[in-house]
């Protein structure tokens, strides 16, 4: 579903832009989603709504038929992007699953600001951002998905995700949708 409205409670979840994440080859410039990401800051926190900067910093300890595991990782892997411009304001969240809501303390922490909505961006597509996506729609807030703020390290699985999976959670649009959405009192 494109999207339509944000809720007057809407927070930005922006989901592993971070040094070792952005480095691997991806579908689409992670240059580009940096970008789109960034904007999408600097739009929420210009109207005063919450900005949650997640990263991973390890991985769930379960056995996978997949080898790559999130193990010792390098100094700097798992800082923040430069360009998201971090302020003292926004939220930060460390996981060590897919999903940002899993043993983080995210829902109590927009739970208590009030937050209906969450906009969500970031890498990769089918993995950080759809187990985000799944679970925020399961606890009950509104998705909007900003598809031009993300990209996968599979170009299938990023179009699947995109064109399959999320609008069944939520609305889709791009970074200037959402961005126009806030400037235009689009909120309901």
């Amino acid at each position: 579903m494109a999207i339509t409205v944000l809720d007057p409670k809407t927070a930005l979840v922006v989901i592993d832009l971070q040094q070792g994440i952005v480095s691997l080859p991806v579908a689409h410039p992670a240059n580009e989603v940096v970008k789109q990401a960034a904007a999408l800051a600097v739009a929420f926190r210009g109207q005063g709504r919450p900005v949650v900067l997640v990263c991973v910093a390890g991985g769930a300890p379960g056995r996978t038929e997949q080898g790559r595991r999130l193990g010792d990782l390098p100094a700097g892997w798992a800082d923040l992007v430069p360009e998201l411009n971090q302020q003292p304001d926004d939220h930060t969240v460390v996981k060590r699953t897919w999903g940002a809501f899993t043993n983080t303390g995210l829902e109590a922490y927009l739970s208590k600001l009030g937050v209906t909505q969450v906009v969500l961006a970031g890498i990769a597509t089918s993995i950080g951002v759809e187990s985000t996506a799944r679970q925020a729609h399961e606890l009950g807030f509104n998705v909007t998905l900003a598809v031009d703020a993300m990209t996968d390290m599979n170009l299938e699985a990023h179009v699947n995700s995109i064109t399959r999976i999320f609008p069944r959670l939520g609305e889709t649009g791009t970074a200037r949708e959402i961005i126009g959405l806030l400037g235009a009192g689009g909120v309901r």
